[in-house]
């Protein structure tokens, strides 16, 4: 038996009509580490290397996806061709023992087709550490600047708010604009 490893369970039924009983089609359910909530999770000072945990929610998901990876013959990750889907296949690789202890494939497709899906598994590649890198990046320039400014927006605005890349623009923005009206 092969184990296909998804994103989401809509596609893990849908690919196992289209694949058939010599596969196992299971979903990830979106991100299976990230950063904690509850800490900083950055070591700044060691090349900004991020401190990860399972989601709690996702610890069912890999206890069974373990147990479904030792049974497989082969593990094949097909999450997302983005850089979220490469990171999730990262962390899914790691996870479950995949590095050198198992043997898997990462493939993607554009469509969910019958041959686009026939057609991924003839083609498999590696996991682009590339895409993996520009997500960990994003993530953890989300979190150095959510935890530096949100503080300040509790003091300065409301508390509870939030400030990632995209809430940052706009408070600048917002300022720079209050600075022209004065």
């Amino acid at each position: 038996m092969q184990l296909v490893i998804v994103e989401s369970p809509t596609k893990s039924r849908t690919l196992q009509g289209f694949l058939g009983k010599d596969y196992r089609i299971l979903s990830s359910y979106g991100h299976i580490r990230d950063l904690p909530e509850d800490e900083f999770g950055v070591e700044i000072e060691k090349d900004f290397k991020p401190k990860y945990i399972i989601i709690p929610k996702a610890r069912k998901t890999i206890q069974l996806l373990k147990g479904e990876a030792q049974k497989a013959t082969l593990v094949i990750l097909a999450t997302d061709e983005d850089r979220e889907g490469e990171a999730i296949a990262y962390h899914l690789s790691y996870l479950l023992n995949l590095n050198g202890q198992k043997p898997y494939q990462r493939i993607v497709f554009h469509e969910i087709t019958k041959s686009a899906i026939k057609e991924a598994l003839k083609n498999p590649r590696e996991i682009d550490m590339n895409l993996v890198d520009a997500q960990q990046a994003r993530r953890i320039l989300d979190r150095i600047v959510g935890y530096k400014l949100s503080p300040f927006l509790w003091k300065k605005v409301a508390r509870g708010l939030s400030a990632g890349r995209v809430q940052s623009v706009a408070v600048r923005l917002v300022v720079e604009r209050e600075r022209e009206i004065q």
